[in-house]
């Protein structure tokens, strides 16, 4: 196995994209200078670098918009998955998600899109790959195979796309009373529990359901996964907006209004960034306490001390997390008067006043 410079001569890349480049180096011997090069799910544009490294074009497809901003300003010119448009790309290298699903979704897209003679090349940590990965790569490739281990890294080797019927966004139905009627979804394998009700989600609907949630307004789901809380929240006449980080929520936020029939306005944003002061009555979010597999409450917390900004005098936020977490303080100092309304052994429900 050759092995790859550095990107553009900064630091070195971490191990699995190091693995990555080194892997699709050996694939491609004539290299990818001049050609165009499709990256996924990038980590710190270190993909993006290795290609332009390689005298390459570098296209990306990112779901999580903060990434997806450093790739661009790297270079990379950012393509959105749902486009459809076929990549006369060489190579596809990326990160081998953990979640199966996600797998099998992003292996049907691109089989439906890159050409025949195409390599893909996706990394991750030995310790987040089992053979359940493999399986769902070869459902849309003819061949599949594995490197050898590196640094407790591996890749899987995937070419022949055989492009067939889509299995995702996949469709299930919701049948939880606190909804008020059945729920259609229509996930993307990548987004949070999938076509299920998570018991977070669940605790809150719950708790909204029982009240007091006003029936007119403007009302904000923060971090909308696979759409739950902005259709509850549009099914009670509420002007809803709906944002997430992953554009892969967002589509199927967008996909579960649509079979709904209700109006929600979904973005793809970084948490309360593009909201203005003073414009909503309402927030309700199931915020993460992850950022990739690493526990990181940064970004909820920083949410937290934004709330006060977005909310109108007298308006409420209703969140749910672990217990655990450090939020009650923070919600207290930040935005209000906070209650825990309810509670099971691993969650709370609060909901807080804007002073």
């Amino acid at each position: 196995m050759t092995s790859s410079p550095p990107p553009d001569g900064s630091l070195d890349p971490d191990p699995v994209t190091r693995l990555v480049l080194d892997e699709a180096t050996d694939v491609l011997p004539g290299g990818w200078e001049g050609a165009e090069v499709l990256v996924v799910d990038d980590v710190d544009a270190a993909l993006t670098r290795g290609v332009l490294a390689g005298g390459g074009r570098p296209l990306a497809w990112v779901d999580d918009l903060r990434e997806a901003r450093v790739c661009e300003a790297a270079g990379a010119r950012l393509l959105d998955p749902e486009d459809g448009t076929p990549l006369p790309v060489v190579a596809v290298l990326g990160r081998l998600s953990p979640a199966v699903a996600a797998v099998e979704d992003l292996a049907e897209r691109l089989a439906a899109v890159v050409p025949e003679g195409v390599r893909v090349v996706l990394g991750g940590r030995v310790k987040h790959m089992t053979l359940a990965q493999n399986e769902a790569l070869a459902r849309s490739f003819g061949t599949v195979s594995a490197s050898r281990g590196r640094q407790k890294s591996r890749v899987l080797h995937a070419s022949d796309p055989r492009a067939g019927t889509p299995h995702w966004p996949r469709t299930t139905v919701l049948d939880e009373p606190a909804l008020g009627a059945p729920l259609t979804l229509r996930s993307r394998g990548a987004v949070f529990a999938g076509g299920r009700l998570d018991a977070g989600t669940r605790l809150l609907v719950q708790a909204l359901d029982a009240g007091p949630v006003a029936d007119g307004g403007d009302a904000l789901d923060l971090g909308s996964g696979s759409g739950v809380l902005a259709v509850w929240l549009a099914r009670r006449g509420l002007r809803t907006r709906a944002v997430d980080v992953s554009a892969a929520a967002v589509t199927s936020t967008r996909l579960a209004a649509e079979a709904d029939r209700v109006a929600v306005e979904v973005s793809w944003a970084d948490g309360l960034e593009d909201v203005a002061d003073g414009s909503l009555d309402l927030v309700v979010s199931n915020p993460p306490f992850h950022v990739g597999a690493a526990k990181d409450s940064t970004p909820t917390l920083e949410m937290i001390d934004d709330l006060a900004r977005v909310l109108r005098p007298g308006g409420a936020s209703w969140l749910v997390w672990n217990a655990h977490l450090p939020y009650l303080p923070r919600l207290r100092s930040a935005v209000g008067p906070t209650e825990v309304v309810r509670r099971d052994r691993s969650y709370l429900v609060t909901r807080s006043v804007l002073r």
